[in-house]
């Protein structure tokens, strides 16, 4: 079978003509400088012991006091009774229940539920990643003058 690709072969649309198998020739000229192989860059052996790396190892530099200080951070606020007397956590968690009443059914799109589901994480989120950054700032000496 490798024979087969090997010998020339007839290309249909040329008029029958045969094509060769063209062979790579090296150029080489005393202008220039010895060929050399390209380096894939993302080979190259660093500092991170011979794998390329945009960023550091422990990016996020993971701390449980961000998560729960966050938490907390969120928790009190959300829980002050500003909606009408009701807090923010206590309308999303009664709408669980609701929602949860009757189970198969999933919740309908015009249901207050989403809205409380999406208010209070987004919250939640915005207030981790808040603390992740000051948090780390500080202890890391961003913030210093």
């Amino acid at each position: 079978m490798a024979a087969t690709f090997a010998a020339p072969s007839t290309v249909i649309g040329l008029g029958g003509s045969s094509v060769s198998p063209i062979k790579a020739k090296a150029l080489s000229s005393s202008f220039l400088k010895p060929t050399l192989r390209a380096k894939n860059p993302l080979k190259v052996a660093g500092a991170s012991g011979g794998r390329f790396t945009c960023f550091e190892r422990n990016w996020l530099r993971r701390d449980l006091n961000v998560v729960g200080f966050g938490l907390v951070g969120w928790l009190a606020p959300s829980s002050i009774p500003a909606i009408n007397g009701k807090s923010l956590t206590g309308l999303f968690f009664e709408s669980i229940g609701t929602e949860l009443a009757h189970f198969p059914t999933p919740p309908a799109l015009t249901s207050q539920f989403w809205l409380w589901l999406i208010t209070w994480h987004l919250g939640l989120f915005i207030c981790l990643t808040f603390g992740q950054i000051g948090f780390k700032g500080r202890t890391e000496d961003y913030f210093k003058k």
